[in-house]
């Protein structure tokens, strides 16, 4: 790597982390909330607080706790862990002082966008515009807040950057190419473990690995990188994911309990008819709307073990093959639910900042404000803008400008089947849920975006690719 491309790498750093870090403090830190799931990290700390405060205000400091056990996986872990360390470090007295997480999270998100700036072949300015347009998506305040708070969102918006910055350097020359390889394994590591959802990334990330072509390398030297990077990412999976809850069967009775009463049986289509395919009774009717931690839920009725067969992955899949119409309608309202973008229940600020209850801070709005304008349309906007990523991501294959393709397919592929996956598996918190198809979409775009700017003069293209056959051409008829 040339001197000025060395100290350009550290002016985008230098850049990106003073803004994520004005982004994160000024006027007043910001975070997110925590819904109630924030226990089964803590737990892990030891910062269990059952006088915490929930959903309404960010509690930015967590002392010692009671007791508890969690087996929940979460690569957020590994991040919490991080910051009680640091916090311990600089004086802090918490268990979990979400300030030191934040800010540590801001480093490694001006890292990740250092990444991927570094593995672009773009001119300056085209570079500089791809660290705005991955400030912008990071900065988001759909996203942002997820980076100071006790939920896994963060973990898996890191993970993601991460990979993509990783396999854009692993395109380019050697010294490139090996840091591309550290990176997409310290992505890979994060982006897949951040949360059970992320498990679907783990196809996608072996095909994108398996496309990859470093600028100068061949055949042995080409195969050992990319295998060794699948080896480490694999095996530290398959430890994460073995010491705990793997893929977090422990709420899968919760999650098809939600998916029947809050999105199949949700008493605006017949009722009596959903209940009847699934073979539930009649009785289960007052039951519609009730989440499995609902007080009065159907698991309290006298009825339920005889009926507990019935909540069950295998019955849901059952009845959604033969309801193609409400599988239609699920989807729908997890397209709308993905362009809401901002959860209802969880504020953004802490409990000392003088803002209401529940209130939401507004500083980034730029890719979230636009999806919840749209998010009447659901599907009939996410669709068309899927498929003209997948088209973006062809033309850059077709061009020579494979590694775009591969990270816009990547994220595209995935946030199509989170969709899927959210929408008719979980039921409940569906907005919170479906940002993690919000995030990739608006990635993927941002990378599709970048893709149609001009190459590098000094840029070569890829052997055995051109941008087009038409230079070609030109070349045969001056022979002739």
């Amino acid at each position: 790597m040339r001197t000025k491309d060395l100290r350009f790498g550290l002016a985008i750093f230098g850049a990106s982390l003073a803004l994520l870090l004005v982004r994160f403090l000024v006027p007043r830190p910001i975070g997110m909330a925590d819904n109630g799931d924030g226990w089964r990290l803590l737990c892990k700390l030891g910062g269990k607080q059952l006088d915490r405060p929930a959903e309404g205000f960010v509690r930015f400091n967590y002392g010692a706790g009671v007791p508890c056990t969690s087996d929940y996986v979460s690569s957020q872990n590994w991040l919490d862990w991080l910051a009680s360390k640091a916090g311990h470090l600089f004086g802090s007295n918490a268990i979990l002082n979400l300030m030191v997480l934040g800010i540590g999270t801001c480093v490694l998100v001006a890292v990740a966008i250092t990444a991927a700036v570094a593995g672009l072949d773009l001119k300056r300015r085209g570079q500089v515009i791809a660290a705005v347009l991955l400030l912008l998506v990071m900065g988001d305040s759909a996203f942002f807040g997820y980076f100071a708070s006790t939920l896994s969102e963060g973990a898996a918006f890191l993970g993601m950057l991460l990979i993509c910055g990783g396999l854009l350097l692993m395109h380019r020359d050697r010294g490139r190419r090996y840091a591309g390889a550290v990176i997409t394994v310290l992505g890979g590591l994060i982006g897949i473990n951040a949360k059970s959802q992320t498990l679907l990334l783990i196809p996608l990330f072996v095909l994108a690995v398996l496309l990859v072509k470093p600028n100068g390398a061949h055949g042995k030297a080409r195969w050992s990188l990319l295998l060794a990077v699948l080896v480490f990412v694999g095996a530290g999976t398959l430890a994460v994911q073995s010491h705990g809850d793997p893929a977090n069967a422990e709420y899968r009775e919760a999650n098809v309990y939600n998916a029947i009463f809050d999105s199949i049986v949700d008493g605006k289509h017949d009722t009596n008819a959903d209940l009847a395919a699934l073979g539930l009774p009649q009785s289960f009717a007052k039951y519609v709307g009730t989440g499995w931690w609902t007080p009065g839920a159907a698991k309290t009725d006298p009825l339920y073990p005889r009926y507990r067969d019935k909540i069950s992955r295998r019955n849901v899949v059952r009845y959604y093959s033969t309801h193609p119409e409400r599988v239609a309608q699920i989807l729908q309202q997890g397209g709308v639910n993905t362009l809401t973008a901002r959860p209802d229940n969880l504020g953004s600020f802490g409990e000392l900042s003088g803002q209401p209850r529940l209130s939401k801070e507004y500083r980034v709005p730029v890719f979230s404000g636009l999806a919840t304008l749209a998010a009447p349309a659901g599907l009939f906007v996410l669709v068309p803008l899927w498929l003209l990523m997948i088209w973006a991501a062809a033309r850059a294959f077709r061009r020579g400008r494979r590694e775009y393709g591969l990270v816009v397919l990547m994220l595209t592929l995935f946030a199509v089947g989170q969709l899927g996956l959210s929408a008719l598996g979980e039921g409940v918190e569906g907005v919170k849920h479906q940002l993690l198809t919000l995030f990739p979409t608006v990635l993927a775009l941002a990378f599709a975006i970048l893709s149609l700017l001009p190459r590098a003069e000094e840029a070569p293209t890829p052997q055995g690719e051109r941008e087009d056959d038409e230079p070609l051409t030109e070349e045969i008829a001056a022979v002739v």
